[in-house]
């Protein structure tokens, strides 16, 4: 592939001509900035949604592969992934939806169709977790653009998964296709989503049932009763069925919580809404996942992406209707506080590329993972939309 831009010339040219997204400068940091804090110099402001089109833009000229698809870093490392891709669509609908930008629409249509060639022209994974993602992203593209393409991609998916499902542990979808016996909280949360999402559309009882099923098994399997932490996951080695609890991942907490918060509204149960609104109390106080306020640094790679899942389902809770003030205040307070951090310090300017450590901007010329720059992306786009629906204030 050709060398992408990467200097402060480009990054600032491309912001020029906008490459369809923008019409302002990206240079956000033109705006009179101070610390909150202080009491002297001009009023700092924090720029969100100008600063998400920037990021956008970033991520389209420093990632952008073969077949409309993305890379796995911005250094030269032109690997295929197929689960950071599906996290990319659900960018690209983040951005749609914000700006209304159809310039969006057709990168999307490039990237579900690209994902189809570079996986050898199928859908089908040995990973489930990754075609939930691209199911689940592809069900907000369908409701977004009313483009019949992705429900299909959506709905092919959906049968392939179910297959996984067994008796095995009492339940459940497997990690993997051809692993019978292992059984994730990332194989069952997302299909719980994926699930709702689909029934919200077709009305159809058994996805309803589905959606049930799978989330009595995980709440029964991988989730700690009393703190509502989710546990990754449960497997049989030599004989022995272990349930790992020591793994307590951000993007686990997210699916479980957005999970809960689908199945309240279809049911008005409120048992799912306690389970979604526990599990978001313990965000805010595990210390496997925070440390003073801040969402841990989960490394680049796979884990660089998980805080951007959680930030996703989070924004939901801190938006759902009905949860009381006091923890829709501290959620919203936390969150804030995460994106403020992020928009401050874990930014490289001009570059615009994220930092896997939200207080620490990546080093200039440095390797970024897709993975971590999408995760940087999902916060100040969720940033933007918890802005400008007031929970900012």
């Amino acid at each position: 592939m050709k060398k992408l831009f990467s200097t402060r010339y480009s990054v600032m040219l491309l912001c020029v001509i906008g490459l369809g997204l923008l019409t302002t400068s990206c240079d956000d940091e033109a705006v009179p900035l101070r610390d909150p804090n202080t009491t002297t110099g001009p009023e700092f402001k924090y720029t969100w949604a100008q600063t998400a089109d920037s990021l956008q833009l970033s991520t389209y000229n420093n990632y952008l592969g073969a077949n409309g698809t993305f890379v796995e870093n911005n250094t030269g490392n032109s690997t295929f992934h197929y689960w950071p891709n599906a996290h990319v669509l659900d960018v690209l609908v983040d951005g749609y939806l914000r700006t209304g930008n159809d310039n969006y629409k057709a990168k999307m249509k490039a990237l579900v169709q690209g994902i189809k060639v570079k996986n050898g022209n199928t859908y089908n994974n040995v990973f489930n977790d990754d075609m939930l993602w691209l199911a689940n992203s592809c069900l907000r593209a369908y409701k977004a653009t009313n483009d019949q393409e992705y429900k299909d991609v959506a709905d092919f998916l959906w049968e392939r998964l179910k297959l996984s499902w067994s008796d095995v542990f009492g339940g459940g979808i497997t990690w993997k296709q051809d692993s019978p016996r292992q059984k994730n909280a990332v194989s069952n949360g997302p299909a719980v989503i994926l699930a709702m999402r689909l029934y919200e559309i077709d009305n159809d009882a058994d996805d309803l049932a589905w959606a049930k099923k799978i989330y009595a098994w995980q709440k029964n399997n991988l989730v700690d009763p009393v703190s509502g932490a989710v546990w990754d996951n449960i497997s049989e080695v030599n004989g022995t069925v272990t349930t790992n609890k020591d793994w307590v991942f951000t993007y686990n907490m997210g699916t479980w919580i957005g999970a809960g918060l689908r199945l309240y509204k279809a049911t008005n149960e409120q048992t799912y809404l306690d389970d979604a609104v526990k599990s978001g109390r313990n965000v805010l106080t595990n210390p496997k996942l925070v440390s003073e306020g801040l969402l841990k640094d989960e490394g680049q790679g796979d884990g660089g992406l998980f805080k951007g899942i959680l930030v996703r389902y989070f924004t939901e809770l801190i938006e759902h209707p009905t949860i009381n003030s006091t923890d829709k205040e501290s959620f919203s307070k936390f969150l804030k506080f995460n994106a403020q951090s992020f928009y401050k310090k874990g930014i490289l300017r001009p570059a615009m590329l994220s930092g896997n450590n939200w207080k620490v901007a990546p080093a200039a010329g440095g390797k970024v993972d897709l993975t971590t720059q999408l995760s940087g992306v999902m916060l100040i786009e969720a940033a933007a939309k918890l802005n400008k629906d007031g929970f900012f204030d």
